[in-house]
Formats: structure tokens, sequence, C-alpha cells
């Protein structure tokens, strides 16, 4: 039974599948104005791994993550760069893909764009309007959240409360609204903007709407989980499930939300704080798996800082890791261990465990090792095991065949060199390998090589 922390009930419980053996998800994308930072890559990960395990467990996935391509945003950079909007979010969408192919992340199901929808859109606002459950101002449409009777539901605070507490929340804003507390549904354009007709003016939608009817249009009512990052959890994901309530509809039976990437001091990583770390940086210059390996390591609630040490030290495991599949990469079939397999379930099962699931890799593959080396007989379902472990998790190893035939060549002549006794010649080879930029390493088994 796999169960997940659902944050609607500050409780680990299972993940209810309104169709048995399938699971709809709605992750909350990208809004495409800039380059992805480390909290972007983290949010992807996080739910490429939640979905490949699934996947793995034998069930059928369908992922709707949504790109934001009409926002303020968007806009501000537009005006400010005297550029077309849309080449902005075409430009940065690319961008967006290709970081995310590097990591490794699977492609969504279904990559709905809010552009294509600001028709239904348009339609459910209507709806929320005749239902007297949202109502029209100078600068633009509004839901009324006092119509909402459990809104802050998601962040376990009451309205009141929400309100009493003050400061710089969100929910404060334009002086036309009936209550402080309500959000835009459609913002009134100004001269020069993009703006689409509705029966209220031109204008475009608000932020808070879009993913309500994508989710609901693709998904259906009830489905079974809803994703994001743990900042979206208010306002976005409250005013997205006050407005499905508000329309009398049934929206996400399970939310699940992942903890921040922090700075050296332990604070959120933002822009508006400054302290954004560019993903595309990272990618550029370290192994993209390390990102993935920091974060199995990491509960996917607790916040993570990433800085030079826990990714270099996730570069050197991968040295080994990928040095174990190339040793065993000529071990002969076998069914994966099944007390590893079933131990790796049980943690993966407990809310999504990555830290004690990769611990237990590690260890398989200690145990594959001494195995290999000993020529016992449980060595092919220990390594079998390990390959089904990094499959679940969407982390590739490489392998001899990754190397060039004249490096590997090179590693066979070593052997011979050394089963002749020429070590002189074996040490000359092994040299001009590792001044190649290779790492070389001799057992019983032979010479493997990796970069």
């Amino acid at each position: 039974m796999f169960r997940l922390y659902d944050t609607a009930t500050s409780d680990v419980r299972e993940l209810r599948l309104r169709t048995p053996g399938k699971v709809g998800i709605y992750l909350c994308g990208p809004t495409v104005y800039g380059p992805p930072h480390l909290g972007h890559g983290r949010a992807t990960l996080v739910y490429d791994i939640l979905r490949r395990y699934l996947e793995w467990s034998g069930l059928e996935v369908r992922l709707v993550s949504n790109i934001t391509d009409i926002d303020d945003k968007i806009i501000d950079r537009a005006n400010r760069e005297g550029r077309p909007w849309q080449d902005i979010t075409h430009k940065c969408e690319n961008v967006w893909f290709d970081a995310m192919g590097k990591l490794n992340v699977l492609r969504p199901t279904d990559v709905p764009h809010a552009t294509e929808y600001v028709d239904q859109m348009v339609d459910m606002i209507a709806t929320l309007i005749e239902r007297d459950n949202a109502y029209v101002t100078e600068d633009g449409v509004y839901l009324s959240v006092l119509n909402v009777p459990d809104y802050g539901l998601l962040a376990h605070q009451s309205l009141d409360d929400m309100l009493s507490g003050g400061g710089d929340r969100e929910v404060f804003g334009a002086g036309n609204k009936r209550h402080p507390a309500d959000f835009a549904l459609w913002k009134f354009s100004k001269p020069g903007e993009p703006s689409w007709p509705s029966p209220w003016g031109e204008g475009r939608p608000g932020w808070h709407s879009e993913c309500v009817v994508m989710s609901l249009s693709i998904l259906g009512d009830g489905f079974d989980l809803h994703c994001g990052g743990m900042d979206l959890k208010f306002p976005h994901h409250e005013n997205e499930r006050a407005q499905a309530v508000a329309l009398g509809r049934e929206f996400a039976n399970h939310w699940m939300h992942n903890g921040f990437v922090v700075d050296t001091e332990g604070e959120k990583m933002s822009k508006s704080l400054g302290n954004v770390a560019n993903l595309l940086d990272l990618l550029q210059h370290y192994d993209p798996r390390a990102y993935r390996l920091v974060l199995l390591q990491t509960h996917y609630r607790s916040p993570v800082r990433i800085g030079q040490d826990n990714i270099d030290a996730a570069v050197n495991t991968l040295g080994g890791l990928d040095s174990f599949a190339a040793r065993s990469q000529h071990t002969v079939s076998a069914e994966p261990d099944s007390e590893v397999i079933s131990r790796f379930r049980a943690f993966m099962d407990d809310d999504l465990d990555t830290p004690s699931a990769s611990a237990l890799l590690f260890e398989t593959v200690r145990r594959a090792n001494t195995a290999l080396d000993a020529s016992d007989a449980s060595a092919p379902a220990l390594v079998a095991a390990v390959r089904s472990m990094c499959a679940a998790f969407g982390l590739d190893l490489k392998q001899a065949s990754d190397v060039p035939a004249e490096t590997l060549k090179m590693a066979a002549e070593l052997d011979a060199a050394r089963a002749a006794k020429d070590f002189a010649t074996a040490d000359a080879l092994r040299a001009a390998l590792q001044a190649d930029g290779w790492i070389v390493e001799t057992n019983k088994a032979g010479t493997t090589v990796r970069r």
C-alpha cells in the first residue's frame, strides 16, 4: 500500500486511486519568463522519481504539468526588454525542457499551456459569477472567498487567522475587492498588454485559474494527486481549490508538496531574496545525475542545501556506482533479490522514503561487489536488484559500453599484459588511460575504465 503525506489532512495516508491501477497527477509547471533555478529542478526531480516509482510498481501514470505562458512577470520582462512576450515564453520553454532533458526527467504525459485554455477559463469564471461566487469590479473579476466555507484548508488557518497575521501576505491588495482575501480571476488589460475577449471586457486570466481548468479538463473530477513546491501551498493551491469548491466540483483527492532548496543560511532560495542559483550553471559544470542523487538522499519534504560539498560527494558516489555497473554488466541475468526488493518497496511505499531506499541501494552494491569478488552464487540476483532500484529512481549508470572502442581496446591490452606478467607495458597503458582522463580500476574480473 503506497502511503503519502497529505498536506490537507496533515497525515501520511494511503494514496487512494479513483481508478484501480491508474494514477492521475497534476503538477504545477513553470512560468516561462527566465531560466530555471535549483528549486524548479528539485520539484521536477521529486515528481519524476515519484512517477518512475509508481510506474516501476506497475501503475499507469498520467502526469499533467502545465506551462504558464501568460503572466505579469512575462509581461514585465517583455516591456523592460522591448520584446514580444511570445518570444520570451517560447525561448524560455525551450530552455526549460532542454534542462529537464539533461536531468533525465521524463516529459509529462500532457503539457497544457495557459493560453490554450483561456476560453475554458472564461466559461468557468462566468459560471462562478452565475453562482454568485464571483463579482466584477473596475479592474477585473474576483472570487468571493467568504463563499468558500473551508478556505484555508491547505494553509491550516482560518480566514480570520490569515488576516489577523498581517504582514505582507499576498491576500491584501486592490481596494475594489469586497474582502481583502478575494483574488483575481480575470484582470482587465492595460493598453499594449496581451488580452483576450470576455463578457466583462478585454483582459487575461488570473494565475490561480489556469490550473483549475486544466486539471479538471484533462484529469476530471476527483483526480488522485495534486503536486507542487511548498511555496505554492498558499495562496496558489489554496485558491485553485477554492475555485473548484465554489464551482461545486470535486478537486484533488490528495495534496503533495516538496520542501525548499535553501541557501547556506537556511533561507529559502527565491528571486525576491536575490539568492537563486541557476540550474543551468549546475548542469554545465557537474554531472546532472549528481543533483538527482543529492535529492534521493534527502526526504522530499525536508529542506535541502545544494553546495559544492554535497554535489562533489554525489559525483564521487556516482563514480563508484558507474564502476560497479561496468564490472557487472556481463553478469548473467537473474531475478532481483526478493528480500532486497521487498525492503525497497517498504521504504518507498512509506511516504517516498528515498533516503532509506538510497542507503539500501549502496548497501546492495557493497554486497554485490563482495559476491562478485568471491564468485558467489548470490551475485546475479544482487546485481539485478541494484539495476531494478536504479530504474525506479531514474538513475542511469554508465557502463563500459559508454566507453569508446579504442579505450576499451587499451584496457583489454592492459589485462593481456598483466596476464603475461609484462607489468611495464601494463603500467604504461594504465598511465596513458589516466592521462586521457580515465579512472582505471583492475580487479579479478579485469580492468574497467570510467570518466
